[in-house]
């Protein structure tokens, strides 16, 4: 059971007024987040403008190891960064530093593709699952056991009950498929905090961060990415009220 922190994600800079888009930022905000209690780090480097791209991962992963070392990064390789399937893979061959791991949702039709590019570049795969239908094609592939970890990710259900039957739905389908993988559980905006306490329920893995959202178990707005991971570390720990 870990708690990841997930720094920016795809969120636009009026989303909060201390996001990180730059490496520099997101360096700072790395380390007060595993100062905070967070073991690993997931981000989406930027490049001009503060927008995602594959080709800032080499000097933002260098900026964080150097003032994280020995913590474990990791990335996104949505399909939406670079918008074509090519340009994807291609930036991810052209990876000089590379990152530990890196996330590939199984709701994108080049995850397999993508999946075995990360493998033969000794990269890590967080396979991300947001739908029923997603486990189902993920248990199917013949590689399935060779990653890093599941991530369960329910970033479009806002409804509570609605969001854990389709977690519930997921794990069933994993099971089926003797899936032993490490889980890391999450949600995003109003399902944070109830799937941060569900994680600590079955001993899943968790994290959170401005990628997911924004305010603290309270309700009120973090300061930052270090207030909602030390808020998740409590909960893991049994603090919380």
């Amino acid at each position: 059971m870990i708690v990841q922190a997930c720094i920016n994600g795809a969120r636009p800079s009026d989303f909060h007024p201390h996001i990180p888009l730059t490496a520099g930022a997101m360096a700072r905000d790395a380390a007060a987040s595993v100062a905070a209690g967070a073991a690993e780090l997931h981000l989406h480097p930027r490049g001009a403008e503060g927008r995602e791209s594959l080709a800032a991962v080499d000097e933002t992963v260098c900026a964080i190891r150097r003032v994280c070392p020995g913590t474990l990064v990791g990335v996104s390789t949505g399909a939406w960064i670079e918008g074509d399937r090519e340009r994807t893979r291609e930036a991810i061959r052209q990876w000089r530093v590379l990152p530990d791991y890196a996330s590939v949702n199984l709701s994108e039709d080049d995850a397999p593709a993508i999946m075995q590019l990360l493998r033969d570049r000794g990269v890590g795969i967080e396979v991300g699952l947001a739908s029923v239908a997603d486990a189902e094609r993920y248990i199917s592939l013949e590689d399935h056991q060779r990653v890093f970890r599941v991530l369960i990710e329910l970033d479009h259900e806002q409804d509570w009950q609605r969001a854990r039957a389709v977690q519930d739905g997921i794990l069933e389908v994993l099971e089926r498929g003797g899936v032993t993988r490490p889980i890391l559980l999450h949600g995003f905006d109003a399902t944070v905090w109830p799937f941060v306490e569900l994680a600590r329920q079955r001993r899943f893995s968790t994290r959170v961060g401005l990628e997911d959202g924004k305010h603290l178990p309270d309700g009120t707005t973090a300061c930052g990415n270090a207030a909602l991971v030390a808020a998740a570390v409590d909960i893991f720990r049994g603090r919380s009220n």
